[in-house]
């Protein structure tokens, strides 16, 4: 209930900050639902001599920053292999027969974990990535508002992660 509320209050703060930043959407909207999810996982570090809002805001830079360090390194080294990948792809386009083996037992491994968790959180994420729905399409489909929405589906993604660590 607690971090619903302070979910509910800086959201916008936090989402607007990072679109300042990001100028992208769904970069701003990425970083914000980081934001949120390791600031409600490193709570207890939190000094309350200093705002809450900072705290969220310098959680939100950081993760800013990491973003734009992993892209310009990728962007590197794509630059520098590029030529050795491009004649990778073209050689081997197409995914050999363990590789399309490997990939449905993935997705069939994946399956079985979301049909274990408890139905709202199995049918948000059904609705996001199944049904490829925006976050405004699946809050007016359940009737909820956006962020719970935007909450379900983190707790959702964060459950399934700890499933498939504990296989």
């Amino acid at each position: 209930m607690a971090f619903s509320a302070l979910l509910d209050r800086f959201w916008n703060e936090v989402y607007g900050f990072q679109l300042s930043r990001t100028k992208n959407e769904n970069d701003a909207e990425d970083i914000t639902i980081q934001t949120f999810s390791r600031a409600f996982d490193k709570i207890h570090s939190y000094d309350a001599s200093y705002e809450f809002k900072t705290w969220l805001f310098t959680i939100s830079k950081n993760i800013h920053i990491d973003m734009v360090r992993k892209r310009k390194k990728n962007v590197w080294e794509q630059h520098h292999t590029g030529n050795q990948e491009v004649i990778k792809k073209v050689l081997d386009n197409a995914p050999s027969a363990e590789d399309q083996l490997i990939k449905e037992q993935n997705l069939a491994s994946l399956l079985g974990h979301i049909r274990n968790l408890k139905p709202h959180y199995r049918e948000v994420i059904n609705l996001r990535y199944f049904q490829e729905l925006t976050y405004a399409a699946i809050a007016e489909e359940l009737n909820e508002p956006i962020n719970n929405v935007k909450v379900k589906l983190l707790r959702a993604k964060k459950l399934l992660a700890e499933m498939i660590k504990a296989k």
